[in-house]
């Protein structure tokens, strides 16, 4: 192709002109355009391989796991296609930039929601938009908005827990901060609002499995935080990899456009999750052949197939023998070009500035905003009043545990060293990560001894560890023993049948126990899961889940009463496995309330989480007894901190609905505030409630507020005696 000098605007196809509208430029590329290059543009390629020929061959509109210079190389490679489309650059920058050595890690999913913090979740997606932009990725496949209410499913630790209200103001927080001020701003990402939807919801928590999901109860529960995130102005949404009603996710016209697209006004991209084309073909088996596939995927609203090589040839043949019109590849291609151009990637395609990257990356401010994500993510579950230590008094501790000094399972899944890439590409620096034993040994009093011990191992039963840890204990004033799960236990593929510690955790903590020391058990783990009779006795119980690069330093603050925890758990915590699914907005109806041998109620229930000082609640009062269509409804309640602490509390709303047209749930999370009080400052915290708060989904799966009594709940948790309530009526 000749080059075209920038002021030879005569021979400078019209595509190329910044001047024109997204629209025109859009009509004149696509008439340029032939059948294979319009399919090439909707494959997303793994180019994790050295070989970047099918650049040339294919000519793909979206790369995914490709780092550092070999971005570049891409970028060259495509500019020399005939139309020279750019390309788009995604990867899983899922808690931070997840596969870019020495980047910010941040505490996973599950763990950030436990500060209930929309402003803080905004901050770590910006920080990761700056951080991937310079390494040459226009586009993060994050957030989550999975409801996760198995446990046993093994991507658990990916969602931001059980609620659909906080899922929804999370995710849209997230997205916030990646798409910064929108798709022209330079130091933006796009974010993906996944797994579109009800993929969580499995059979026995194994992956990918059969969801059993109605359109109503999809539309009460499982796509009000996807809605949320296309209000959000989310630009693209993934697919689940699984079916419903005997539709796979990536067939289902009536998900992806009637919902998405039409209802929603959704505007963007929707993407494939891996491979999903291929594998209504491999595995679903609802199309006999990859030809039947892309037909079937490009009717049902897809627009860009990720890592179906065998789509290109599929769509070509759809389209040659008359099955499929080349409108019907028309459509989604405009949609993706669109995208391009309103990103600016025609004039700027975003070569990898790898100085800059680097001086991102070492900003101290990011590692700030990570530390205060630890913090604020951290929940006390419980404590007898051993927390926090004496800061001054100089102490013997043990710290033991297989999970205490290890930097792998305190970064979690989705990082370097994770199942997504294979070993020789290495793991985040070790230095970057304080780890559990690191914290304690940084911030232990002056004088104090600190003595480590693994103890056992996660995932084998080899005990020989135990008698030194055994030892340690001995001859320690306290012990902190740090289990959890491994990076074996979690992720895809990897649900687990019990949610029982493994290993010789059991062992080791029944061992600690015994030498009769103050213990201190510490969760490094992608879920919750449940806790031996030993570990329910001990001192103190602090979650860390998986706490991202700076969750030691936070542990070692909290331990020594340097920071007060504020975190509430966003997920319920089993007595037993045999309880799930243990969520706490259940449906109204059953017989009884409990099992005939075990309880129904949770060990730790949604919500809960302790502090080193008390709260009062009092004079819970609405500013109106009484709303008509379409108001909305000012919450009040007095909040006092009793104790001798500053603290942080999480104040949370629920709304129940007393009499229903269809069964519905107890309770509903529908707001909350984080409120800081000094010792014996009192505040009165309000919150509004919309009309919307109100609303249940009825028989014809539609969206209603119904006249009648609703309840107006306001406490430091879900459960029902930590609540004060108020009556509302609605005509």
């Amino acid at each position: 192709m000749p080059t075209i000098s920038p002021d030879s605007s005569a021979l400078t196809p019209a595509y190329r002109n910044p001047t024109l509208t997204v629209e025109e430029r859009v009509a004149d590329l696509l008439g340029r355009m032939t059948l294979e290059e319009k399919v090439g543009q909707l494959m997303l390629w793994d180019a994790r391989s050295e070989d970047l020929s099918f650049i040339t061959t294919f000519q793909p509109g979206s790369l995914l796991h490709i780092l550092g210079e070999k971005i570049s190389r891409a970028i060259d490679l495509a500019a020399q296609n005939r139309l020279g489309i750019p390309l788009l650059v995604g990867e899983d920058a899922i808690h931070g930039h997840s596969f870019w050595k020495g980047a910010t890690i941040f505490p996973t999913q599950l763990a950030l929601a436990c500060s209930w913090n929309p402003e803080l979740l905004e901050q770590v997606g910006r920080v990761t938009a700056e951080e991937m932009v310079p390494t040459g990725i226009h586009w993060t496949f994050s957030p989550v908005l999975c409801l996760t209410r198995d446990l046993r499913w093994g991507r658990t630790g990916e969602t931001f827990g059980e609620d659909p209200y906080l899922i929804g103001e999370l995710g849209a927080a997230l997205i916030r901060g990646y798409q910064g001020r929108g798709l022209d701003d330079p130091a933006a990402v796009l974010a993906t609002a996944k797994h579109y939807a009800g993929y969580s919801e499995t059979q026995g928590g194994r992956d990918a499995s059969e969801a059993d999901l109605s359109r109503r109860k999809l539309r009460s529960y499982f796509l009000p935080p996807f809605e949320r995130a296309a209000r959000a102005g989310a630009m693209t949404f993934m697919t689940g990899y699984q079916s419903m009603d005997g539709v796979p996710s990536t067939a289902n016209r009536w998900l992806l456009t009637e919902v998405l697209k039409d209802e929603w006004g959704f505007r963007g991209v929707v993407v494939t999750d891996w491979d999903n084309v291929g594998r209504l073909v491999r595995e679903q088996k609802v199309c006999a052949t990859y030809a039947d596939a892309a037909i079937v995927a490009l009717r049902a609203g897809n627009d860009i197939m990720m890592t179906t090589p065998e789509f290109y040839e599929g769509a070509i043949e759809a389209v040659r023998s008359g099955r499929l019109a080349e409108s019907e590849i028309d459509a989604p291609c405009a949609r993706l070009l669109a995208l391009k151009f309103r990103m600016g990637l025609f004039e700027d395609p975003r070569y990898p500035d790898l100085d800059c990257a680097a001086a991102e990356i070492a900003r101290p401010d990011h590692r700030a905003i990570n530390l205060t994500a630890a913090r604020q993510s951290l929940v006390l579950l419980q404590n007898n009043g051993l927390l926090p230590l004496d800061p001054a008094a100089a102490m013997s501790i043990a710290v033991i545990g297989p999970n205490a000094d290890d930097d792998l399972q305190q970064l979690g899944d989705w990082s370097l060293g994770a199942s997504q890439h294979p070993p020789e590409a290495g793991k985040q620096p070790r230095e970057k990560t304080t780890t559990v034993l690191d914290g304690i040994r940084a911030l232990a009093p002056a004088g104090s001894t600190v003595r480590y011990e693994r103890g056992c191992s996660i995932f084998d039963d080899d005990l020989s560890g135990i008698p030194a840890a055994v030892a340690a204990a001995d001859a320690a004033d306290v012990v902190v023993v740090v289990v959890g799960d491994h990076l074996k236990f979690m992720g895809e593929t990897q649900s687990t049948a019990t949610l029982e510690l493994q290993g010789g955790q059991i062992a080791l903590l029944d061992a600690l126990e015994k030498t009769g020391k103050p213990l201190v058990v510490v969760l490094v783990n992608s879920k919750p899961l449940v806790l031996p009779p030993t570990a329910k006795r001990a001192a103190a119980i602090v979650e860390l889940f998986n706490p991202g690069m700076e969750g030691g330093r936070a542990l070692a603050e909290a331990l020594f009463g340097q920071l007060n925890p504020s975190g509430k758990v966003t997920i319920s915590f089993p007595v037993h496995v045999g309880q799930q699914p243990v969520f706490y907005s259940q449906v109204r109806g059953q017989h009884g309330d409990r099992y005939a041998d075990l309880t129904q109620e949770p060990l730790f229930s949604f919500g809960h989480g302790l502090s080193y000082t008390q709260y009062r609640y009092s004079n819970l009062r609405l500013d109106q007894p009484t709303i008509t269509q379409g108001q909305a409804v000012t919450v009040s309640v007095d909040m006092e901190n009793t104790g001798q602490r500053a603290g942080d509390e999480i104040v949370q709303v629920y709304v129940s609905d007393v009499v229903t047209s269809v069964t519905w749930v107890n309770k509903a999370l529908k707001g909350f505030a984080r409120v800081h009080l000094a010792p014996g400052e009192q505040q009165t915290v309000q919150v509004s409630l919309p009309w919307e708060a109100l609303q249940i989904v009825d028989a014809e799966a539609h969206a209603v507020v119904e006249p009648g009594e609703f309840e107006i709940l306001v406490g430091p948790s879900s459960r029902d005696e930590d609540l004060l309530k108020a009556t509302l009526t609605v005509e």
